[in-house]
């Protein structure tokens, strides 16, 4: 039944985008908050107490600031193009579940094992790619896929942070770039280049880190023969890399010719494909199992995320305009007047220390995002993009309680701490000051 509820919600939300009828964005506002409730229910742990406490805060702020129910409903409008966009992403792993490309990347990584920095590579790389599609479940494919090699935890630990956390920077097929881009209303398109830029100075950091680290923590060879990787194998890789591309270049192209948002696009692309998917092949026998499998097992596996984003994205919306946003807000722009520099360093750190206590960065960065203006602070809409989603990786990346983290801390079998900070610290810190020149160089 939730599926159902939450599905609706998407299909309704899609068509209001389109017809603007009032009535009809009152019904998605009920179907979400409906949405809401159902995943608490079945939500337990830190995920369902934080997110109680942002709805319930959100909820107290818009009656505090006398807007109310008119408000709340607005707040629950402007986050969900980004509901949308997480419960209908997945649908895109379908065609790549059918098409066996998970099995050239175990192939691959297989295939690298002699060489642990070629091996390293090869993850952050799949995860590079994966990510903007898989999400969170491209760390657990590819967990899976290397469960039986006993890796050391530092290593797999590096490998999955470094590797996601690039998508976050750069795809528009991610929550990240499409919230951020989203409030400050700008195209993905003129964006588009520099975060992936900077993704990869990520990965190359990374490797160049691991290589170093390697180097002083060598690794037990594998004495196996070495396979050749088939051609088979190859090829599919190939058509992995021209699907990412292809589903890249036509969002692009769409925004460009239609003005719609990228958010909607996206959510449109990931409902067809599919179904064109089944089309071409004649494959439907193989489609319809994979499709009654997202219905019945994904959807209503996404209660921390529907929670999450729900109440993050009110809160956000709620804490706008309030004394205290304010305040923040005069500050930062304060301090941008002075130094650019200090600015960017004084997000960074707000982002972290909020996320490190357990706020999730959709609320914290929408918060910045709505009440910051580029034109006051006296840099550019693409710096102040550049700088957001620098903050949103980082944080994910460096706290405990990031979904991130904490799937990848179980996997490796290690605290969030070692996870993120001692892991990943030194990355996180020479990605911030390179992150941090070209912001002040685009600025």
């Amino acid at each position: 039944m939730r599926s159902y509820l939450i599905l609706s919600m998407c299909i309704l939300y899609l068509s209001y985008y389109f017809v603007q009828n009032v009535w009809l964005g009152y019904l998605v506002v009920v179907l979400a908050i409906a949405g809401f409730i159902a995943s608490a229910v079945k939500a337990q742990g830190f995920p369902r107490i934080i997110a109680m406490v942002m709805m319930g805060m959100g909820i107290i702020l818009e009656f505090y600031k006398g807007t109310g129910a008119e408000g709340i409903s607005q707040g629950i409008l402007m986050i969900l193009p980004l509901l949308c966009i997480v419960t209908l992403a997945p649908l895109l792993s379908i065609p790549l579940k059918l098409g066996g490309y998970f099995e050239s990347i175990d192939s691959l990584l297989r295939n690298l094992l002699h060489h642990p920095r070629r091996l390293f590579a090869g993850i952050t790389t799949s995860l590079f790619i994966l990510s903007p599609i898989l999400s969170l479940g491209s760390v657990r494919i590819l967990s899976e896929f290397l469960s039986d090699l006993k890796l050391p935890a530092a290593m797999s630990a590096k490998s999955y942070l470094i590797g996601f956390s690039t998508a976050i920077m750069w795809s528009p097929y991610f929550a990240s770039v499409s919230l951020v881009l989203y409030y400050l209303d700008m195209e993905v398109g003129k964006y588009i280049v520099y975060g992936i830029g900077l993704s990869f100075l990520s990965l190359l950091i990374g490797n160049f880190l691991f290589a170093l680290w390697e180097r002083r923590n060598p690794l037990e060879r594998i004495h196996t023969p070495e396979v050749p990787l088939a051609k088979e194998s190859r090829n599919q890789l190939l058509m992995l890399g021209m699907f990412v591309t292809l589903l890249l270049s036509s969002s692009l192209t769409i925004e460009y010719f239609t003005k719609w948002s990228m958010i909607i696009i996206v959510c449109i692309i990931s409902i067809i494909l599919p179904l064109v998917w089944g089309i071409i092949t004649k494959g439907w026998s193989r489609l319809i199992p994979l499709l009654e499998n997202y219905r019945d097992q994904s959807v209503p596996m996404m209660n921390n995320e529907i929670m999450l984003f729900t109440s993050a994205g009110l809160f956000a919306h709620a804490v706008q305009g309030t004394p205290f946003a304010n305040t923040i807000s005069d500050f930062l722009t304060g301090v941008a007047k002075d130094s650019i520099l200090l600015f960017a360093l004084a997000v960074i750190c707000i982002v972290v220390a909020v996320t490190y206590i357990g706020l999730h960065q959709i609320a914290v960065i929408a918060a910045l995002a709505m009440q910051l203006k580029a034109e006051e602070l006296g840099i550019s809409n693409l710096s102040l993009a550049m700088l957001l989603l620098l903050s949103w990786s980082i944080s994910s990346a460096s706290s405990p309680f990031s979904g991130l983290n904490l799937m990848v801390s179980k996997i490796v079998g290690i605290s969030g701490f070692e996870t993120g900070i001692r892991s990943n610290g030194i990355h996180l810190v020479i990605l911030t000051v390179i992150g941090l020149g070209i912001i002040l160089i685009v600025s």
